[in-house]
């Protein structure tokens, strides 16, 4: 006589799997449709958004006047390579030196690390505010460069957090053995910490990565429109409505629906981030769990 089993074991019945799988599909259609909407508006033509109502579901003579026109003018490409550079930099440093002060602040014995830790946490509870942080911008003369974008956000708490608790899990015999072959911090943590760190140091780079390819309010703040990165300029475009001035004329002499020069605004913008999620997405569970829970 078998055993019975658990009641979170048994095999869910057809009722039940119905059920989730109309779930999961009306999620599906709720994320995959307005996608949809933003990427065919982009590819239809002027007489179809204008018959459609300024929405498209499904082009019937798509084209791509609308993406030769935004990067034609040269504002949509400037700022495109505006925010992969300030993506790419301010990801890196931003790494660099969240894994410095995570490392320092997992090690026990470490003299301050409790107070700074504190401190640390009181600065993500209690933050300075707009104008306390532009004025430290100002008197530390980067308005109007691209550090002013970075800078303010160098160091993620959350992610600082999440580290940490990762740096924790490393099991403390390997950092004996590491003492007791002479090994001194720096190298403990770039030839046992990180390698053991893939996937944290693969969630944390997401975060910050995609932080900073989002980041348009510190740029209005402190950059002129000269240096905008790219979601600045679509922040422009949806809230004014407004096409960029020297976009030019199409073939046929005539400048596209000011909705789809929006939409494919919108698609250039995010499409870089969703070529690059589904190469990191299987590290996010053990990433994140792992720090969290340790911390």
């Amino acid at each position: 006589m078998s055993a019975v089993r658990p009641s979170w074991m048994e095999r869910p019945r057809p009722v039940t799997r119905a059920a989730k799988a109309v779930a999961l599909a009306a999620v599906v259609a709720l994320v995959l449709v307005p996608f949809l909407i933003i990427v065919s508006t982009s590819l239809a033509s002027n007489q179809e958004v204008v018959d459609n109502g300024g929405w498209v579901l499904w082009p019937q003579h798509p084209t791509l006047r609308a993406y030769r026109q935004i990067f034609d003018g040269g504002i949509v490409g400037h700022a495109l390579w505006v925010s992969a550079g300030v993506t790419v930099v301010g990801t890196a440093i931003s790494l660099a030196c969240t894994i410095g002060l995570a490392y320092a602040l997992s090690r026990p014995g470490v003299f301050g690390g409790r107070p700074v830790l504190l401190l640390i946490l009181f600065t993500f509870l209690f933050p300075p505010g707009m104008i306390p942080g532009f004025l430290l911008v100002k008197g530390l003369g980067m308005l109007d460069s691209y550090s002013s974008i970075v800078a303010p956000v160098l160091i993620n708490v959350f992610n600082l957090v999440v580290l940490r608790g990762f740096f924790q899990s490393v099991p403390e015999e390997l950092y004996e053995a590491a003492r007791l072959d002479g090994a001194g911090d720096w190298m403990v943590l770039r030839k046992i910490v990180l390698p053991l760190s893939k996937a944290a140091l693969a969630v944390v780079g997401l975060f910050y990565a995609v932080s900073y390819w989002n980041a348009w309010f510190y740029a209005s703040i402190y950059l002129n429109s000269d240096h905008w990165p790219l979601q600045q300029v679509l922040r422009t475009y949806v809230i004014n409505g407004a096409q960029i001035a020297d976009t030019g004329v199409s073939e046929a002499g005539m400048v596209s629906a000011p909705q789809t020069i929006q939409m494919a605004v919108l698609v250039v913008a995010t499409v870089p981030i969703l070529i690059v999620y589904p190469f990191l997405q299987k590290y996010f569970t053990k990433g994140v769990l792992t720090g969290a829970i340790k911390s």
